[in-house]
């Protein structure tokens, strides 16, 4: 295989290499953004939790405390009906009479009090459960994308580290300043950097290319760039017939 065409087709596996590289890069590096909206649910959830939590807390106490205190007025009552038996004058006993409707009123509003309390327990208790079965939910979904995040970018990294080894055997068939061009024009302008031309128009910006330099770009003895694009550009007659990149 003359020289020029064994550069033309170097240039092409390296391109290709280049443009799978590209992807692979891309793969690698948004993959963990996928488990991030999981991450921030998940985080979301967790302080919802807490809120809830804290709210239960609160309840719990709430509740423990008008227990102890509908209980203590509860046996001052039973004292005070006790006593009243000994009474001796009326002044006393309605005075006693006045103290003991007095508690007993208000334990009735503890009561009424400690059963909404107890209520909204219960709804908060829901919420919990709720909340930690979508825990549990986005967790097991988010340990699976982990999983399989993790065999893609295992994978994908293992296919650049191929395609390192073979972008670097393409380069050294190709001469440092064709090589040199090459990355130049990569680095400046969208893919692809080298395109056949076909009838004398550029693959790449899809202008003509002056007559002298198609016929010069036909005789296949030297790489030769697009005057408009700057691209390096090689006769559709002399496409290189490759494999897939390995």
């Amino acid at each position: 295989m003359p020289m020029y065409q064994k550069q033309i087709e170097q240039l092409v596996v390296l391109q290709a290499v280049d443009e799978e590289i590209m992807v692979l890069e891309a793969e690698v590096r948004e993959a963990p953004l996928e488990l991030s909206s999981l991450e921030a649910k998940v985080g979301q959830l967790r302080e919802r939790q807490t809120q809830v939590q804290e709210r239960l807390d609160i309840l719990k106490g709430q509740q423990k405390r008008l227990e102890g205190e509908i209980e203590d007025d509860g046996h001052k009552i039973k004292k005070s009906k006790n006593k009243l038996m000994a009474v001796g004058n009326s002044k006393e006993y309605h005075a006693m009479m006045r103290e003991m409707d007095s508690m007993e009123k208000l334990n009735r509003l503890r009561e009424e009090e400690r059963i909404a309390v107890m209520e909204e327990f219960e709804r908060q208790n829901a919420a919990m459960q709720e909340v930690m079965t979508e825990i549990e939910s986005l967790m097991e979904g988010y340990d699976a994308k982990k999983a399989t995040l993790d065999e893609r970018i295992g994978k994908a990294q293992g296919r650049l580290d191929a395609l390192g080894k073979r972008r670097a055997k393409a380069g050294k068939v190709v001469p440092p300043p064709i090589l040199g061009r090459y990355e130049f024009i990569r680095s400046r302008i969208d893919h692809p950097v080298i395109v056949s031309v076909t009838d004398g128009v550029c693959g790449g910006c899809h202008i003509k290319i002056p007559p002298q330099s198609f016929n010069e770009l036909q005789k296949g003895k030297q790489i030769l760039g697009c005057p408009n694009c700057q691209r390096i550009i090689y006769w559709v007659e002399h496409t290189p017939k490759i494999e897939d990149v390995k």
